[in-house]
């Protein structure tokens, strides 16, 4: 059991810490006990340590300084821990407990571990499942949803999983027979002598899992609509399961009419969907020149190897949620290509690329896999670092956003270190850096920002590794820190990177009446002496029939009436969630979480920097046809 002391110092040494949660003896209540439910959940982190009677503060630097304050009855919070832990959950845990003096002050050490998987989840009894069990996701705990329980319970897959339900309108007529046969053509080609093959088409489909026999009768599943079903089909049946392919000029996501960015629209089985994007992506990648050992010929092949984007491609249709109604996105820029699908990773994101895999979709995995478009289970993400690591090129970066419920996978175009980045590095930092400083500078000058997540994935580092190298870049003055615990990212510091300037925030006061001799709706120019930004030319003036819009919606508004309105506010510029609180007169929190993250999952909305998702200056954008979307 580790010391009061160690436990102080690790804090203060990390922006965020999965296993470590800090509490004030004020915050002695229920939050210790999902705190609690979470460390005892949480597969493959080993329990956690909760300090209780602690206290913190931001420096001048914006580092969170934890200090020991104390606890008021040391003694008592000891025994009433004790006993909720033996009463007020499904099993009875026994977490060990140490109380310690720091610095004059009383503190408990609690440490609280794993439980064994014939326990889980372990939940709070009064609340049940799923919500009165926890997870611990990064450094916060996060309630239970359908989807974790198998998880904590150690099963490979649910036993009526999504992708395994049957759906109410499919017919057998809905297969597409040029899939059935890519199927049989492939299986046959990897093994003669898989035993499906011999089936007839039926029996086939029914040994994959595509065909579930209920009430005597074969009914297509998910699994086998997505997999084999004609394009008409999924248009009717799963409207937004298709592979958008979208190539955009520069290295940031920028809506602009006048030059709209090319998109092609894969609307197929997935059988053939995924060799069809995958020619999509090499047909546009930048050719190297190999000669195979042996010949005299050399051979011209994509710089990012193809079996990174197989195998990329097959992670999002793996592992995406097919009851959300989301496309997949592969979004080509200059410099990158990010593949970003609907469906957090089941896999707590510290252990990603480690032996073992939660799948979401068990049937479809299943058929990849015996196909070889995906490698064996658990070993996608590692086969993809090691290959770019062989081709010279920067790790891929993986990063889960369970808030929003999307996945998003970074493959980097060239190696973070180029002669123009030595070049770029000697007259920015004079060249005094460390490879991996260098890398986590020109990461955060070709995404516009860094984090302790994407640290780890490019360097190889482990957290406090990744914390230190960057609040050292940042002691030197290249770096400036924004946000805070989890929230922590870094961009170059101001005064040299000379950044594009950040979305103005409006200061709007909106007239219930537009004048009609205006043209629009002026916007007030900030105090100077504020810290309000000077606003944008592009937003200086507020149209008057959104400005009459606004004035309709005053007081209490229809969910569908309020989209609408966010919708045509972002289609006529990006918007920060700060400006659109202020010109809907609706709070910051409830905007967001009710709003704007559900919005951007359907594709109504879309990230000014989707690259980037705690980027600094982040907007919402409409998509031209948003406003046409139910």
């Amino acid at each position: 059991m580790r010391s009061a002391l160690e436990l102080f110092e690790e804090l203060n040494a990390v922006d965020e810490s999965t296993r470590i949660e800090a509490k004030r003896a004020s915050e002695l209540g229920k939050s210790v006990m999902q705190t609690v439910i979470a460390f005892a959940n949480e597969p493959g982190l080993n329990g956690g340590y909760l300090l209780l009677g602690a206290d913190w503060s931001i420096n001048d630097k914006g580092d969170t300084v934890y200090r020991p304050a104390g606890l008021p009855d040391p003694d008592k919070v000891q025994r009433d821990l004790a006993s909720q832990c033996a009463s007020m959950l499904s099993v009875t845990l026994r977490p060990e407990m140490q109380l310690e003096t720091v610095d004059g002050h009383t503190v408990l050490v609690v440490y609280v571990p794993e439980a064994d998987v014939t326990h889980k989840p372990v939940y709070l009894k009064a609340t049940g499942l799923p919500r009165g069990a926890y997870r611990r996701i990064g450094s916060t705990d996060q309630h239970c949803v359908d989807e974790d329980l198998w998880v904590l319970r150690g099963e490979s897959q649910p036993s009526h999983g999504p992708d395994t339900s049957v759906l109410p309108d499919a017919r057998l007529d809905d297969f597409d027979p040029a899939a059935i046969a890519a199927y049989r053509r492939d299986r046959g080609r990897i093994n003669p002598q898989a035993e499906e093959l011999a089936y007839g088409d039926d029996d086939m489909l029914e040994a994959l899992g595509a065909l579930r026999r209920v009430d005597g009768a074969l009914r297509p599943t998910l699994a086998g609509i997505v997999l084999f079903g004609k394009p008409l089909a999924l248009r009717r049946l799963l409207p937004m399961v298709l592979i958008d392919y979208i190539r955009v000029p520069g290295n940031e996501w920028v809506e602009d009419p006048d030059n709209r960015f090319q998109s092609i629209d894969i609307r197929k089985p997935l059988l053939l969907a995924l060799p069809q994007a995958e020619a999509s992506i090499i047909d546009e990648l930048p050719k190297g020149f190999r000669l195979p050992e042996g010949q005299l010929q050399s051979v011209q092949e994509p710089i990012l190897p193809r079996k990174v984007i197989r195998e990329a491609l097959a992670n999002a249709a793996m592992h995406r949620s097919y009851t959300v109604h989301s496309p997949t996105q592969i979004i080509r820029f200059s410099n990158r290509i990010e593949v970003r699908n609907v469906g957090y990773s089941l896999k707590a994101p510290e252990q990603l690329g480690s032996p073992g895999s939660r799948l979401r979709n068990p049937v479809i995995a299943a058929v990849l896999h015996d196909l070889h478009l995906a490698e064996a289970k658990g070993t996608g993400i590692r086969a993809m670092r090691r290959l770019a690591a062989e081709a010279g090129l920067t790790a891929p970066e993986f990063h889960s956003d369970r808030q929003a419920n999307e996945f998003k996978l970074t493959l980097f175009l060239h190696n973070l270190l180029t002669e123009d980045d030595h070049a770029w590095l000697r007259g920015f930092a004079g060249g005094a850096v460390s490879g991996d400083e260098a890398k986590a500078l020109i990461y955060a000058r070709e995404t516009g920002a860094v984090d302790n997540s994407a640290c780890r994935d490019f360097c190889g580092l482990d957290t406090l590794a990744a914390s230190h190298l960057l609040r050292r870049l940042r002691d030197r003055g290249l770096l400036d820190k924004e946000g805070s615990g989890s929230g922590t990212y870094y961009v170059l510091a101001q005064a040299d990177a000379a950044p594009p300037e950040p979305p103005a925030q409006l200061a709007l006061d909106i007239e219930t009446e537009p004048s009609p001799e205006a043209s629009g709706t002026e916007v007030p120019s900030p105090d100077t002496n504020s810290n309000t930004p000077a606003c944008n030319p592009e937003l200086a003036t507020l149209p008057p029939e959104l400005a009459t819009l606004l004035a309709t919606l005053k007081g209490r508004t229809q969910e569908d009436d309020l989209r609408q309105a966010i919708v045509r506010l972002c289609a006529w510029a990006p918007l920060t969630v700060d400006q659109l609180a202020t010109l809907l007169g609706k709070s910051r929190d409830y905007l967001r979480n009710k709003h704007l993250i559900p919005m951007v999952g359907s594709g109504r909305l879309r990230f000014r920097y989707p690259e980037s998702a705690k980027h600094p200056h982040q907007a919402y954008v409409a998509p031209l046809d948003s406003t046409t979307k139910p």
